[in-house]
């Protein structure tokens, strides 16, 4: 599960797209998307829209904006802008999201990937030297991520990452595939279900830890998103319980646990590695300074 939920988008009054006395122009659209979304971002989203509609890039439309925007263009992209208004999250509506340094595809089967998960990926490289073919798990990869943006930086480690919901790991296997990455591998299943008599070098894992009563559920773009990989339980920590008590026959000795949580969660989360025996248990934290990972090494014997 990625950062907490925004505030709801609240659409402003409909656009009259076609009322104009002259060719609309590219930018002059822009402007009018942004005028029917909300909230700071609604420029960029609405340039996010058009851009999406015209499957160009910033570079195109901004050398192009004087350019006239034909009716069936206008017609498609207030389709687009209304979906948003709604409160349909943008990644779901141009089905992509960009993610370390790959462009990734994402559907309602998957949770959107996020800037704070890249803290993750951060820890984890720190731990998985370039030159050693290294063993690695991702475990819940919906869109694959974690595992990708390790794979990608270490093409000598083996990836091997897990989801319960078949059609989250078609759209992994599909974003690995778009990247020629050929040092991943996927299988389903719930958490370590799938990978009995493996061992790793180092297990990550951005598992759902929404208290299962959270109003934001409701909220933003999380009331589009798969609730399985949302909530866990009355205090959010249910599934990372499940991962941590499980890690140790699943690590080699020395191997590293990360696991991604709530701002909240962090003393919650060094409790539980602490008790199953981990050491180094730490918690860093996000680029808003905010506890967003824990991590601790296995050394081999239960606490």
């Amino acid at each position: 599960m990625g950062g907490e939920a925004g505030a709801a988008i609240q659409p402003t009054a409909t656009i009259d797209w076609m009322n104009t006395q002259s060719p609309l122009r590219l930018d002059a659209l822009a402007r009018r998307g942004a005028v029917q979304l909300s909230g700071v971002d609604a420029r960029y989203e609405a340039e996010l829209l058009l851009l999406h509609a015209l499957q160009r890039d910033r570079a195109w439309l901004f050398a192009h904006g004087a350019d006239p925007a034909d009716e069936v263009l206008q017609a498609a992209y207030a389709t687009l802008v209304s979906r948003r208004a709604a409160g349909e999250p943008i990644a779901y509506i141009t089905g992509s999201r960009g993610f370390w340094t790959l462009d990734l595809q994402v559907t309602p089967a998957t949770l959107i990937p996020r800037p704070e998960t890249e803290r993750l990926v951060e820890l984890a490289l720190e731990r998985l030297p370039a030159d050693m073919p290294l063993h690695v798990a991702d475990l819940g990869t919906g869109s694959g991520a974690i595992a990708l943006a390790i794979a990608s930086e270490r093409p000598q480690a083996r990836v091997l990452a897990t989801d319960a919901s078949e059609a989250a790991l078609a759209v992994a296997q599909g974003n690995a595939r778009a990247h020629a990455l050929d040092n991943v591998a996927f299988v389903q299943g719930n958490w370590f279900a799938p990978l009995a008599g493996q061992r790793f070098d180092l297990i990550a894992s951005n598992p759902p830890y929404i208290e299962a009563g959270d109003a934001h559920l409701s909220q933003g773009d999380l009331r589009f998103e798969p609730a399985s990989a949302l909530a866990s339980g009355a205090d959010g920590l249910d599934d990372i319980r499940r991962i941590v008590g499980q890690a140790p026959a699943h690590l080699i000795p020395g191997g590293w646990l990360l696991l991604e949580h709530g701002f909240d969660q962090g003393d919650g989360v060094r409790a539980l590695l602490e008790k199953a025996g981990f050491v180094e248990v730490q918690t860093a934290q996000d680029l808003e300074t905010r506890d967003r990972v824990t991590l601790g090494q296995w050394t081999g014997q239960a606490g």
